[in-house]
């Protein structure tokens, strides 16, 4: 059975954010191919795809290899969020669905009961999942993708703080939902800039404080999911 291209890129990307590679380190088809268990026609499909997103460039004589970002670049990523978060809820307060809210007001339950708890590690993972749900809600499939774009980008750059004040990042959470559900686009709009705003300064560059080391988990097989794949 032939593996979709997109699967191995996932793999490859999910890797590549994880610091399995190294910045600027080689990514050879055939090592590739072996690690995650496919031919080198996905994984040469695969490394397209990341280069056009900007986490491989190709080099002379050294073919693949990871791309080494600029802190300007990484930057850059952080102001480009700040204007494109609040777009998708404003969007999202005009097209959302009955089952976006549904999602988004359970999320936004847990967020701040497990706030409240202060298990901050289910917070990071809860976060992840109401963005990406308030972006999927803004019924823009360009935007939601430059969004998922930026967050896997921002994920390998940045290591991120857990927030201060949890409970008020969660009530700031709740506060965008509700102006999601009455449509209103500005309110929702503003709420929106104001939290990753404040969530911004937890970001911290991994490769920009000497001596410090992302971890990096290398002797795992990231294989790809062949069960998800049947379905």
């Amino acid at each position: 059975m032939r593996i979709p291209a997109h699967s191995v890129c996932t793999a490859i990307r999910d890797d590549i954010v994880a610091g399995v590679y190294e910045r600027g380190s080689r990514l050879t088809e055939e090592l590739l191919a072996r690690r995650y268990g496919v031919s080198r026609v996905p994984v040469r499909e695969a490394l397209r795809t990341l280069e056009a997103e900007g986490f491989v460039v190709t080099r002379r004589h050294a073919g693949a290899c990871v791309a080494e970002p600029t802190e300007q670049e990484a930057a850059d990523l952080l102001e480009m969020r700040m204007l494109l978060e609040p777009l998708g809820a404003s969007r999202a307060a005009q097209r959302r669905t009955e089952a976006h809210l549904k999602v988004l007001r359970g999320l936004v339950r847990l967020g701040q009961e497990r706030a409240r708890r202060g298990n901050s590690e289910d917070l990071r993972s809860l976060g992840g999942w109401f963005h990406e749900t308030l972006a999927q809600a803004s019924g823009s499939p360009a935007l939601t993708s430059m969004l998922t774009q930026l967050r896997h980008k921002i994920a390998w750059m940045y290591a991120v703080e857990a927030p201060a004040n949890p409970v008020e990042s969660w009530a700031e959470h709740g506060a965008i939902v509700d102006a999601v559900a009455r449509g209103d686009g500005e309110r929702a709009r503003a709420v929106t800039a104001q939290h990753t705003e404040r969530s911004t300064v937890v970001h911290r560059l991994r490769f920009a404080v000497p001596g410090e080391r992302t971890e990096r988990v290398r002797n795992s097989q990231h294989a790809v999911n062949m069960t998800s794949l049947r379905h």
